[in-house]
């Protein structure tokens, strides 16, 4: 199982960035995938996720109304596309599929 995430940056507060995440290794239908991050010195947190279907989808609080997760089975990707960027969104964003499988990561900076 492989899961490889790009998209990361350097965002100016307001701005938009989209994050993919390609996976490999499992049939991608048939697990949740999420999208979690994290910010050195503090623990991971759960962003959003969406069902094996993609038909439920969730979302943090904070996101909400900004972030959207989605995914594309004919890619094999799943999709975090966030807008309206602050600079609390600043972290390390990770994919997560059921079962345990993380990618390596990607950071998301928003600065002016």
């Amino acid at each position: 199982v492989q899961l490889v995430e790009s998209g990361g940056g350097l965002a100016q507060p307001g701005g938009s960035l989209r994050l993919s995440c390609e996976a490999s290794g499992f049939i991608f239908n048939s697990v949740a995938l999420s999208w979690y991050r994290q910010v050195s010195g503090k623990e991971r947190e759960w962003v959003a996720g969406t069902d094996n279907a993609g038909g439920s989808k969730a979302y943090k609080d904070s996101v909400k109304g900004r972030f959207t997760i989605s995914r594309d089975r004919a890619k094999n990707t799943v999709y975090l596309q966030m807008n309206s960027l602050k600079p609390e969104d600043t972290a390390v964003y990770y994919c997560y599929a059921t079962g345990g499988y993380w990618g390596q990561g990607t950071q998301v900076t928003v600065s002016s």
